[in-house]
């Protein structure tokens, strides 16, 4: 199966170890961006994964797509056209300073993105897996627009269609955005949540949960998906629930819901080295599981290690193998050495 994936990439700027910005000399550089991990994460899974974007003809470019393809994601629909690459600096927090994010990404490439650039027709060309995430519309533009698009094609042509909420406050407003995902939502299969986005965009609190405390209510997410399912006909609603001791140390579990039932994962407890990509490992874990035909169970475990495993990995990029989740999937998690 081919799977799609639209989105930004941005270059990643973080200083090194738990350096601050202000007091580091030099920056690591690796790939930033929702869809493009997604993709990356798939490919690395084994499966036909390709990627749509807009760049600027230059050598920073270059450097973005090279890297795409060094792990098997197909990049010959992007297009190109604009001016510049996006930006994203990630100073990582510990203990209990918080990690923070500053984006450099206005006027890039993509949010330039004209709505008769895309080819859907010939993007979905023998897919059938298509997956979004709330960043892509945030950018502004025509961008709402040409996700919509795409959503709309997708549908037309049997493609199944995920969407992760992916709220950022730094990108529009909660009216903004809960204006454009619903719009997008009434054509998407398999929706994607953390344990505060339905509340950013939907304003559905879910019921006994207290997330800057770290109480998460499963009961409660249950009944939030019945809210959604009620609202957009969705199959299935994942949400990922973080509870977090400190910034570095998280416990890490997940619900699936559909209509009838609610699968629930594992809790880890996770020593984190870069959480940045850990929803994306996620969804892409989730998309492949169901799209392999998993069941609800074994596709919510699946993912949820995967996800496990991500954050113990530098960069936006899972890099790990369906063996090695499944070997944590089957309680392989003492992290001693293989031989």
């Amino acid at each position: 199966m081919k799977f799609v994936t639209f989105g930004e990439v941005m270059l990643r700027l973080s200083p090194p170890g738990h350096y601050r910005l202000l007091q580091s000399s030099s920056l690591n550089m690796t790939l930033a961006g929702a869809e493009a991990n997604v993709a990356a994460d798939l490919a690395c899974l084994g499966e036909q994964a390709s990627f749509v974007t807009r760049f600027p003809v230059s050598p920073l470019s270059q450097i973005a797509v090279n890297e795409l393809r060094k792990y098997g994601v197909d990049t010959s629909d992007i297009m190109y056209g604009g001016d510049r690459i996006g930006l994203i600096f990630v100073e990582k927090g510990a203990s209990q300073r918080p990690s923070n994010v500053i984006y450099d990404r206005k006027y890039s490439a993509i949010s330039q993105c004209r709505q008769d650039e895309p080819d859907w027709d010939k993007i979905f060309d023998g897919a059938g897996w298509f997956h979004l995430s709330g960043i892509t519309p945030a950018l502004g533009g025509e961008l709402p627009a040409i996700c919509l698009d795409a959503c709309r094609k997708a549908k037309e042509k049997g493609v199944t269609v995920s969407l992760d909420l992916n709220y950022r406050s730094k990108l529009w407003s909660r009216e903004q955005a809960c204006k454009v995902m619903t719009e997008l939502c009434r054509y998407v299969d398999v929706c994607i949540a953390n344990e505060e986005d339905v509340k950013d965009v939907f304003g559905i609190v879910p019921e006994g949960s207290d997330i800057e405390g770290g109480k998460l209510s499963v009961d409660g997410y249950r009944k939030t998906a019945e809210q959604l399912f009620s609202r957009f006909g969705f199959s299935k609603v994942a949400f990922t629930l973080r509870e977090s001791i400190n910034a570095d140390i998280n416990d890490w579990s997940a619900v699936l819901c559909t209509k009838d039932n609610a699968f629930v994962s594992k809790k880890y407890r996770i020593n984190i080295v870069d959480r940045v990509g850990g929803g994306d490992s996620f969804a892409a874990g989730l998309i492949y599981s169901l799209a392999n035909g998993k069941s609800n169970s074994d596709s919510i475990e699946f993912a949820t290690a995967m996800s496990c495993l991500k954050h113990t990995v530098e960069g936006d990029f899972a890099l790990v193998t369906v063996e090695e989740v499944n070997a944590l999937v089957a309680g392989s998690g003492s992290g001693r050495v293989k031989r």
